[in-house]
């Protein structure tokens, strides 16, 4: 049992830490980089041979998954966790563990049916995102344009669109029996969720104590930590088929591209370095030399991205292996690291603790990846147990209404706080 929990640790602790990079960039393209590197670690760890061979297009269903929460507002919900009064901070702590559990829900579930699609039965793609955005599109226009159901007012309401895409997801996978993708979207759902509300509930307590140092960054990471460690629970305590489907040459090369070019381009693109490499930035005169020289490098980081990343395609070919797969998490999670660095002023002289903090876990990670161990539980679940999860969401929402009582109870007037009622 202790063997299984070190595997389920080193993807928490590679999502959590790329979550926590994520908040230097933010948005769609920040949470997908993130969510291709908790998958690439999830198959490293996996030891499935057969999931190396598609490890690509895991990492990409996964990226897809996370990445698409990103179009979701929290800002002033966050606001609301920090209020004094119960009936703001429990709604505040509340509707975070409902955002951070639609990040989980289409994270989890898009990787769990990738893993579960195989030769005699494989998902169907076109349908389901299909199916997906058309629910986001309409439980939208329900909830927020007929019944105004407003979450964060006057910003986005976009988590409707992620409630209708995951509602549509999980009716997808009950109508065809994908029951062990179903296990860990729900798995991912309660972890996500409870990671986002446990992580605000953090920064409040550092803020308290006056903690010197970047608490935002904390919330970000337990998203993260709680979401890969539930993700990685439900894939190793549930039933696969025996061999997975093989992708053909060509989605192996759409895979690459999206999450190894195209991502990590977005990510670069959304930055300020863009900008100012495009001598579009108002500032770059009052910060010319630095910043441009920081620009370039970043630049050269992601070229240097796709070329180690191509090299190290082309060098397997179709015969992926651990080997394989180890060299792109390196590649790919360091680049992140380094965007980190860089995005956040190297060039400039400043160095924060909370970046010096994801190497050590980067190193905590290969070091726990240098001793193999088994990843599955002997007796893994093929079925759903419906009867449960009912009762593990209400805990859920009680133990988390419970966080808000004791916040509420330990601080007065903070700043950043918002009142919703």
């Amino acid at each position: 049992m202790k063997k299984q929990w070190i595997n389920i640790l080193i993807v928490g602790l590679s999502l959590g830490t790329a979550w926590a990079i994520r908040g230097q960039f933010g948005h769609e393209p920040g949470a997908a980089w993130a969510g291709g590197i908790g998958a690439l670690a999830l198959v490293l760890v996996s030891g499935r041979k057969d999931w190396y061979n598609k490890a690509l297009l895991i990492a990409l269903s996964s990226a897809l998954g996370w990445g698409a929460g990103g179009i979701i507002s929290y800002g002033i919900v966050v606001g609301y966790g920090r209020s004094t009064d119960f009936l703001n901070a429990s709604y505040g702590l509340e509707m975070l563990f409902v955002i951070g559990g639609l990040f989980g829900l289409l994270g989890g579930g898009l990787l769990g049916l990738t893993l579960e699609s195989s030769g005699e039965k494989k998902v169907k793609w076109a349908g389901l995102l299909t199916e997906m955005i058309a629910a986001g599109i309409l439980v939208h226009s329900f909830l927020i344009d007929q019944l105004e159901f407003l979450m964060t007012p006057p910003r986005s309401e976009a988590w409707a669109i992620c409630l209708g895409a995951g509602l549509a997801m999980l009716w997808y996978m009950a109508r065809n029996k994908f029951n062990s993708a179903m296990r860990v979207a729900l798995f991912t759902t309660l972890g996500a969720g409870f990671g986002f509300a446990f992580g605000n509930f953090l920064q409040i307590v550092g803020n308290v104590l006056e903690i010197n140092f970047n608490m935002w960054n904390v919330m970000e990471y337990n998203i993260g930590f709680w979401g890969g460690v539930s993700m990685a629970y439900g894939v190793f305590s549930s039933k696969w088929p025996e061999v997975s489907s093989v992708p053909e040459s060509w989605e192996n090369k759409v895979a690459a591209a999206l999450i190894l070019v195209f991502v990590p381009f977005l990510v670069f693109q959304n930055s300020a370095f863009y900008d100012i490499l495009l001598n579009k930035s108002e500032n770059i005169q009052s910060i010319e030399s630095v910043t441009y020289s920081g620009s370039i490098a970043a630049f050269a980081l992601f070229i240097l991205l796709v070329a180690m990343s191509w090299y190290v395609i082309r060098k397997y070919k179709k015969n992926f292996d651990r080997r394989m797969i180890i060299q792109l998490f390196v590649v790919y999670f360091s680049a992140y690291i380094l965007f980190s660095y860089l995005v956040s002023g190297a060039f400039s002289g400043t160095f924060r603790l909370n970046h010096h903090l994801y190497v050590l876990n980067f190193a905590v990670i290969l070091l726990f990846l240098w001793k193999r161990n088994p990843a599955f539980f002997h007796a893994p679940e093929a079925a759903l147990q419906r009867e449960n999860w009912f009762l593990y969401f209400i805990l859920m929402i009680f133990a988390i209404l419970l966080l808000a009582f004791i916040s509420i109870h330990i601080h007065g007037e903070l700043g950043g706080a918002n009142l919703r009622f």
